[in-house]
């Protein structure tokens, strides 16, 4: 019998009868389904007879040492002002129940706290003029955090969002402080911390827009009639391009990561028999990766996306309630996100029997071509746009070549123009890191104008997509959707394949899926 199913017969007499429904909050009656008991003597037994909690076996994490370095840059960027970066909380899904929680990536990327790890807590960056700072920088940071809360508390067993009863034992300052190597503050100390010199000629408060509505609504109130709107947006900006360039630890999270990932696609080519027999044949694919993610990872880092036939030209299908039907293609497009919160984003276009038909493999191959040109112009030096720009100019050609375009090619790529678009209307790139699309919030001119640099990675994943409705293409492409993605670490003397263990090459890949099915 679940907490929530206590009846009226199971309660003591001591259990208080909570008032009408007319007498309560709104937001206090969805606690009336659980009966929860509030009596004395219920809260005297239940907080004795208890042992000694186990000693704390918190160790250091080896993101510490990267993350001590991260927040040394960031300090740099902005002496003098106080920086708030809250973790984020929870978000309802339904009712009384939430979506698992995860940080805000700017919060993971400066603690290295990952997972579920931690709700409502917020690191903060305070200036310091003293040299006392955290190695050498000019601020010292600060996390402050609900701890663990005492078995004398109501917290302890009727908060089911942060009571022990319900979802575990928190973490104690001392421990999270060991593992992060930043120092911890209860979470009720933060209000006076934030406000302290702050005001004209004072201490400057930044907070990172949209992280924590509640957070943001304190440091609002704080700061009154000061305009610190754009310099918020510019905390925002510089944590993002903090990330452009991946340090090692992050590199190795993301190997791992896509290390997961090749393992999850071979896990749904080994489930296309059970898809093609079901009538939601792409739940059935999802559903595999779903539970892959989960064993070896934290969660997938997206909604997967599991398209067959008709649907691979909807770039983001994510219903995936279709039939796989023998004789089609399927785009699969998934990433295992690492307990660490880095994630991979892969997309391979498969053969549901095994085989590519000729039209399919004539698309595949354009692709793929297009994807390669991608991966030759991914260079130290060369501008981020250029990945894109040389992936366009091969499917241009081939649009050209199969009479699709009204103009040649040279003339479909002019800005004016962009005909081949029709049939390929995203990017053909873009970050990866905490956020499947990472460092959004950068400038364009250290992104889409950035010079690419060794520790950079991104996805190289140009496609083809022709609509079954569209009427300006043959008749035998129509219904067809194929991309092809990657993710690339620039290296000091090019790139490296980080997805390279999934088969790219259409009779590589035929091979790969028979050796699965046969094993």
């Amino acid at each position: 019998m679940s907490a929530d199913d206590v009846t009226p017969e199971t309660l003591t007499p001591e259990t208080s009868v909570p008032a009408s429904a007319d007498e309560q909050d709104l937001a206090e009656r969805n606690a009336n389904r659980s009966h929860r008991p509030r009596s004395e003597r219920f809260l005297e037994f239940i907080s004795s007879g208890w042992g000694e909690r186990p000693a704390g076996r918190a160790e250091r994490s080896p993101a510490a040492d990267f993350t001590a370095a991260r927040r040394s840059r960031l300090s740099a960027q902005f002496p003098g002002a106080r920086l708030v970066v809250p973790a984020g909380t929870y978000k309802v899904r339904s009712n009384d129940t939430d979506y698992r929680f995860r940080p805000h990536a700017a919060f993971t990327h400066l603690t290295g706290l990952g997972t579920e790890q931690e709700p409502d807590a917020v690191l903060v960056l305070h200036p310091v003029d003293d040299g006392t700072g955290d190695d050498g920088s000019a601020h010292r940071a600060v996390l402050y955090m609900n701890p663990l809360a005492g078995r004398d508390t109501p917290e302890f067993f009727s908060d089911s969002r942060y009571g022990e009863f319900w979802v575990g034992a928190r973490p104690t300052l001392d421990e999270v402080a060991t593992t992060t190597g930043i120092r911890t503050a209860h979470l009720d100390d933060l209000r006076d911390a934030l406000a302290k010199d702050v005001g004209a000629g004072g201490v400057e408060l930044l907070v990172v827009p949209e992280a924590d509505p509640t957070v943001e609504a304190v440091v609002e109130e704080i700061r009154a009639q000061e305009a610190s709107g754009e310099r918020d947006e510019r905390l925002a900006e510089a944590l993002s391009e903090l990330r452009l360039v991946k340090d090692a630890y992050e590199v190795e999270q993301l190997r791992e990561a896509v290390d997961a990932t090749v393992e999850g696609f071979a896990k749904m080519v080994r489930a296309l028999p059970d898809a093609v027999a079901h009538r939601r044949g792409e739940r059935v694919l999802e559903g595999t990766f779903i539970g892959h993610a989960r064993q070896e990872g934290n969660d997938v880092g997206y909604t997967t996306i599991a398209a067959a036939g008709e649907h691979a030209t909807t770039l983001h299908w994510t219903d995936n309630d279709g039939r796989v039907v023998p004789g089609q293609l399927v785009l699969i497009d998934a990433g295992v996100e690492a307990d660490s919160l880095y994630t991979a984003d892969v997309t391979r276009t498969l053969p549901v029997d095994g085989t590519f038909t000729d039209v399919q493999r004539r698309v595949y191959q354009a692709v793929l071509d297009a994807a390669d040109a991608g991966f030759a112009a991914a260079v130290p030096g060369a501008r981020f746009r250029e990945v894109h720009d040389a992936a366009m100019r091969v499917l241009a050609a081939r649009l050209a070549d199969w009479g699709l375009l009204p103009v040649s090619a040279e003339e479909s790529l002019l800005p004016e123009n962009q005909h081949h678009r029709r049939w390929m209307v995203h990017g053909t790139s873009h970050h990866l890191g905490l956020d499947v699309h990472d460092c959004a919030q950068a400038r364009g001119e250290l992104y889409l104008d950035g010079v690419l640099e060794p520790g950079m990675v991104f996805t190289i994943e140009p496609g083809l997509y022709f609509k079954s409705d569209d009427l300006l293409v043959p008749e035998e492409l129509r219904g067809i959707g194929v991309r092809i993605e990657d993710d690339v670490l620039v290296t000091a003397d090019g790139n490296e394949n980080l997805s390279a263990a999934l088969p790219r090459d259409p009779a590589a890949v035929e091979e790969w899926m028979a050796a699965l099915r046969e094993g």
